[in-house]
């Protein structure tokens, strides 16, 4: 078999044992954390979004019992490494002396709607810059402390911390300006085949998403629920160690988080997901 033919295998498999998402289109999803935090699940796709016109929360494709684990901080694994991001932002750490709390004291109010703007330009710096690069900056040059590994458990830990203060605000990721160019960069890797199944990412998450592949529904792949807790490794997950995987999942050679193709790649997809709420640390299988 060709590798053509096996991406049209691949596709045709999708497609033919495709089982629709709970949620039908006419229905409006209900994702309410604590009692108080009501989360936009579907929205009217953003104008630069292509071939979508409604935008959908990975939460609307889990079932019945995922979708509650995330209703509820006491339910939520992911809340336990939220705790754990405290500890790191009281923590001193480094030359310099500080913690993150020296700088930027009480995170509710410092980190408040931070996570909804990410990946943004640093006039600064003269870049892109994702949470994750953010972070190791501030540690790296404000502490004197080491940079976390940017998929590290540590680094997971503080981006939920971070996130979990702008739980329930739309995503509100700029795309013109001084991003334009990397925001289109990352559109072209988006819409891009790669590998030995010549798959690009919309191939899946624009094409094929409610369908059911390796026993479960694909999703949009938003990622306004990152960092992940997923049942299937038992921890937080990243947008970038998610990139990798997928790549990998094409069998092409990918690329290293933190790398300008990713970068690139989180503010295309995150810019996606512009009016979805924050949602992290979300639940997913």
């Amino acid at each position: 078999m060709t590798i053509k033919t096996a991406t049209r295998a691949t596709t045709a498999f999708a497609l033919a044992t495709g089982l629709a998402f709970a949620a039908t289109a006419d229905e409006a999803a209900d994702l309410v954390v604590n009692g108080e935090i009501e989360m936009v699940t579907r929205t009217a796709a953003p104008e630069h979004t292509e071939n979508l016109d409604e935008i959908i929360s990975g939460w609307v494709f889990r079932s019945d019992e995922t979708q509650t684990l995330q209703m509820d901080d006491f339910d939520n694994p992911g809340m336990i490494f939220v705790d754990q991001g405290m500890d790191q932002w009281n923590e001193v750490a480094g030359t310099a002396g500080n913690s993150c709390a020296t700088c930027h004291e009480d995170v509710e109010e410092s980190m408040a709607g931070v996570r909804a703007v990410y990946p943004k330009w640093n006039e600064e710096a003269g870049e892109v810059r994702t949470l994750a690069m953010q972070i190791n900056d501030c540690r790296e040059n404000q502490m004197g402390a080491e940079k976390y590994g940017y998929t590290s458990g540590q680094m997971a830990n503080m981006e939920a911390l971070i996130s979990v203060q702008s739980r329930g605000l739309p995503v509100n990721v700029a795309i013109d300006g001084p991003v334009q160019a990397t925001w289109e960069a990352g559109k072209e890797l988006y819409y891009t085949r790669t590998g030995q199944l010549e798959l690009s990412c919309a191939n899946c998450h624009e094409d094929n998403y409610g369908n059911m592949i390796r026993a479960d529904h694909l999703s949009q792949g938003q990622i306004n629920g990152f960092p992940v807790y997923r049942l299937k490794n038992a921890k937080l997950n990243t947008a970038h160690a998610r990139f990798k995987g997928c790549v990998r999942d094409t069998r092409a050679e990918t690329y290293k988080p933190g790398s300008a193709e990713f970068v690139a790649l989180e503010l295309y997809v995150a810019s996606r997901g512009n009016g979805l709420s924050v949602e992290a640390p979300s639940v997913r299988n």
